[in-house]
């Protein structure tokens, strides 16, 4: 619950202090510029408000780890709801608004999760997690996100050590592997999930796991 407020914190800061020209260079998703991944995080704070309120009577099916679906492709850009984000993020068109949503609604998220039963048990997705289940698997979403935040833009603040250690674990837990020690938490993270391509020597390093890459989460 901890990692998720840090992460999330730490990822709403980083939107906030980023200069008006910022929301129109590339992020870190293909098809996407900043702006359209920011607004993509509002959707996300949303769906954790909604998440949150709604409880589940049966046991869970998904944990912080399985909640995730996995596949090998990553997104081209081209989906009907990236689509749809696209030109939501369009349509703020200054990127202040943006800010002030992602703020009220962000702000609303946060708390919500401080004061969420860990134990309660929620539906989402056609599935049941616990509320710290579901908040834990969230840390992995804010981190990869704060990457692909600051893609390009190397002055903005990257995602804190902590959540990006958590991260990796979980991705080494969905992978059933363990990521080389040489490489990074944040360089294991964006290979292993198809954000860059490995060097030559990172391919060697990886072995045998570097030819079950990427693992493209959903």
């Amino acid at each position: 619950m901890d990692l998720f407020s840090s992460s999330w914190t730490a990822l709403r800061a980083a939107v906030a202090g980023l200069p008006d020209d910022d929301f129109a260079r590339p992020s870190g998703c293909t098809g996407w510029l900043v702006r359209d991944l920011v607004c993509h995080l509002v959707i996300d704070a949303q769906d954790v408000l909604i998440t949150l309120v709604t409880p589940a009577e049966t046991e869970p099916t998904r944990d912080a780890v399985t909640y995730w679906e996995v596949s090998g492709t990553p997104p081209a850009g081209d989906d009907p709801l990236d689509a749809l984000t696209v030109r939501l993020a369009a349509a703020y068109q200054e990127p202040w608004l943006l800010k002030f949503h992602l703020d009220d609604v962000g702000s609303a998220a946060g708390r919500a999760a401080g004061l969420a039963d860990p134990g309660l048990r929620v539906g989402t997705r056609g599935e049941v997690l616990t509320a710290g289940d579901y908040l834990s698997a969230y840390v992995l979403e804010w981190t990869l996100h704060h990457l692909d935040l600051v893609a390009h833009l190397p002055r903005a603040p990257g995602p804190p050590a902590e959540g990006l250690a958590r991260s990796r674990e979980m991705l080494e837990s969905i992978a059933g592997a363990t990521f080389p020690a040489s490489l990074s938490d944040k360089d294991a993270l964006l290979i292993g999930t198809g954000r860059r391509a490995p060097t030559g020597a990172e391919k060697t390093e990886l072995g045998e796991l570097g030819a079950r890459l990427p693992f493209v989460l959903g």
